[in-house]
């Protein structure tokens, strides 16, 4: 049977906890949520209908400062998939040293079912009912699967009418509502940049990398805008709807404009198409999974040729998977490293809104890289150092740091 994400994640966990001998009592600490939150989000739909969905948010750890995380709307959100986002939050802020914990939540529900005033009855109903576990300083939502700038603005606007005008309550808002300039692009950036610094590290260059890459939302779509203007070749790309592979190197501005239009890949025509599900055995330098997790597993491990893999999306690649990579030699760039960059444009956005003061989007950008490149020459210098893989190295970093502030406060 499959692993569940929460027993994934605790794996990784453990894996680094043994390596800096934490011992059982404390590594217990860390895998217990600080809170679990359910709630019963009774809504009347626009046919007078009355719903209940279940919402959801688990706070795993705040030693290093407010809980953060985002919130996820899909009919497979449950309580052992929210328990192991937050953690993987709480290391993902920690690896890319921002001042927060981990934090996640969501909604059982398939948005694409709700008209848009359903959906914003929902999100205002769970508000209303999770408005005290979460704030400013306490735990800062963010947009996640099928939620977005809307969303957000919807959650700043319903925790104000209860507590005052709280901008800073939620990230990833509108850059009109207090959101910053290079949020939405910020988790693509911080990929192709993960992406750029582990090539360097192998002595290899960014330009002329033939890179694949699964997904082509938000991050797929901004990796590969920035990794192709670093001088990369985007030579295939997927959605769930289907493939398109171009050895001489696919028009990603074309790419990105039919699936804005249409939503999808399906009939892009920018070279050959094939089954989406293959696309992670393309022949490429640099594998890019920005979709959903685990979908490199042991059932097609063997068949993936990359020699680098880098991870847009969360826990893509499945812990047996992993181990089978680490024994070929193939690097695999964490998540919690690797996608860290929304979260920390979100640090960025929530430390505008608490001055009331707006950074321009060449500051955000050179800060985020700075971040970004910072974290790969850290976990890079443990794995290097401690003879372990760049994942457990990641962990190893956030544990220490979590750690010691958990030492420091007398936690």
């Amino acid at each position: 049977m499959a692993m569940s994400a929460f027993e994934a994640t605790n794996l990784y966990f453990r894996r680094a906890a043994d390596i800096m001998q934490l011992g059982q009592r404390i590594e217990a600490v860390f895998e217990t949520p600080s809170r679990e939150v359910k709630v019963a989000l009774t809504v009347e739909m626009d046919n007078g209908e009355v719903r209940t969905f279940e919402g959801y948010r688990v706070q795993h750890d705040n030693s290093r400062g407010p809980f953060k995380g985002g919130l996820r709307y899909h009919p497979h959100v449950d309580p052992d998939e929210v328990k192991s986002l937050a953690s993987l939050m709480t290391w993902k802020t920690a690896v890319i040293d921002v001042p927060f914990g981990g934090a996640k939540g969501g909604i059982t529900v398939d948005p694409k079912q709700l008209s848009t005033a359903e959906v914003e009855r929902l999100t205002r109903r769970f508000i209303g009912k999770i408005h005290d576990v979460i704030g400013p300083t306490l735990d800062i939502p963010a947009p996640d699967v099928n939620t977005n700038a809307q969303h957000m603005a919807w959650i700043y606007d319903e925790y104000s009418k209860l507590h005052g005008h709280s901008p800073a309550v939620v990230t990833g808002k509108p850059v009109e509502l207090y959101g910053s300039l290079g949020r939405e692009a910020a988790t693509g950036r911080g990929v192709a940049i993960a992406t750029r610094e582990t090539l360097k590290s192998q002595g290899k260059h960014v330009e002329g990398a033939r890179v694949a890459i699964q997904g082509f939302g938000n991050v797929g779509t901004f990796t590969a805008r920035f990794l192709h203007a670093m001088g990369a070749k985007i030579v295939a790309i997927a959605d769930h709807t289907g493939a398109v592979r171009n050895a001489a190197g696919i028009d990603v501005e074309k790419a990105i404009a039919h699936v804005k239009k249409h939503g999808h890949i399906a009939e892009l025509d920018v070279g050959e198409r094939f089954k989406s599900d293959e696309l992670l055995f393309e022949p490429v330098d640099v594998l890019v999974p920005a979709a959903l997790g685990n979908v490199i597993t042991m059932h097609n491990v063997a068949n993936v040729r990359a020699p680098i893999i880098v991870e847009g999306a969360n826990g893509p690649t499945d812990p047996e998977a992993n181990d089978a990579l680490e024994r070929r030699g193939v690097i695999v760039v964490p998540d919690i490293y690797a996608n860290a960059g929304g979260v920390t444009v979100s640090y960025f956005e929530w430390v505008q809104n608490l001055q009331q003061f707006t950074w321009s989007e060449d500051e955000v950008n050179s800060k985020l890289e700075a971040k970004m490149v910072k974290g790969f020459e850290t976990i890079h210098k443990v794995a290097r150092e401690r003879q372990v893989s760049l994942r457990t190295a990641a962990f190893i970093v956030a544990i220490g740091r979590v750690g010691k502030a958990r030492v420091l406060r007398g936690l």
